[in-house]
């Protein structure tokens, strides 16, 4: 199964993104290397902001913000 992952999302641009390519099954709050494990082979990967060959942050982003 292909999943769809978001990543960088933070306001309006969520809603665009959902209309393109579907809800997400996981979204990352920045790309990062956790975040990159997380992809399988075949999975979508849809940036809010920057290219598909970003390198990932070496520090991990947190999980929530509250």
């Amino acid at each position: 199964m292909r999943c769809v992952h978001f990543v960088g999302f933070k306001g309006d641009e969520y809603h665009s993104a959902v209309k393109a390519f579907g809800p997400p099954h996981f979204i990352h709050r920045g790309w990062d290397l956790r975040a990159q494990r997380e992809i399988a082979d075949g999975d979508l990967i849809v940036f809010a902001a920057g290219s598909a060959d970003q390198a990932p942050r070496r520090k991990s982003f947190n999980d929530i913000t509250e």
